[in-house]
Formats: structure tokens, C-alpha cells, sequence
């Protein structure tokens, strides 16, 4: 366990929000959607994580933890892990199956991940 470092959750709370507002942008591809949406979701739960002192060499273990960290129920978190999972078949065997009924949920609970991370931020 480590103290909390407010610059480097600052930094990964900018990453999150901008790599979601590029997820928005319905001219890229849904592939690309995908990806920015899955990096915003990392960047946010890393930065919860964070703030309670912790570090994770697993990815997916930030997204487990979302539970602990912000209060976010298994319905919340399971979507982000699903994410993940899907993300892994994409880079590790080519394999990239979403829809955009998908991306848009996605992108829709990574608003809300991004948004409990920045409150917490502003906890006293």
C-alpha cells in the first residue's frame, strides 16, 4: 500500500474523460470506439484504485475491485469485465466481436465510472 498521488490521478482521470469524449465521435469505427471506451474505463478504475493506495499488474483486477473502491455493484463492474474480456480476444487472437448496442452501454457506464473516480477525488 502506498499514499494516493493526486497528480497521477489527475492525470489518469484527463486520459479517461478524453479518450471517452473520442469515443463519442460516431465517425471512427466501432473497433476504434471500442478501444478509446476500454482505455477511458482502465484509466478510471486504475485512478480509484489508486486512491485507496493500491496498484494492480493485472488489468482486469481494476475492474474487480470497482466493487471495494467505488461501491459499484457486480451488475456496474461485470459490463467493464466483459469489456475487458473482449479487448484481450482483440489483441491477443484478432478477434474482435461488438456491437454498437454494445459500445453505447459501454460508453454510457464508463460516464458513470469516470464520474464516481472524480468524486472521490473531490472527497474530503
Amino acid at each position: 500500500m502506498e499514499a494516493p498521488d493526486a497528480r497521477e490521478r489527475a492525470g489518469l482521470l484527463r486520459s479517461a474523460s478524453v479518450r471517452l469524449q473520442d469515443a463519442r465521435q460516431t465517425g471512427l469505427s466501432l473497433e476504434s470506439r471500442f478501444d478509446l471506451t476500454y482505455n477511458a474505463a482502465h484509466a478510471a478504475a486504475l485512478s480509484a484504485l489508486r486512491s485507496h493506495g493500491y496498484r494492480s499488474e493485472n488489468r482486469y483486477l481494476v475492474f474487480q475491485c470497482l466493487e471495494h473502491t467505488l461501491g459499484f455493484t457486480p451488475q456496474q463492474w461485470l459490463l467493464l469485465n466483459q469489456a475487458h474480456t473482449k479487448r484481450n480476444l482483440a489483441e491477443y487472437e484478432g478477434d474482435l466481436d461488438v456491437t454498437v448496442g454494445f459500445v453505447t452501454e459501454l460508453i454510457e457506464q464508463v460516464a458513470s465510472l469516470i464520474a464516481a473516480a472524480q468524486a472521490l477525488e473531490t472527497a474530503p
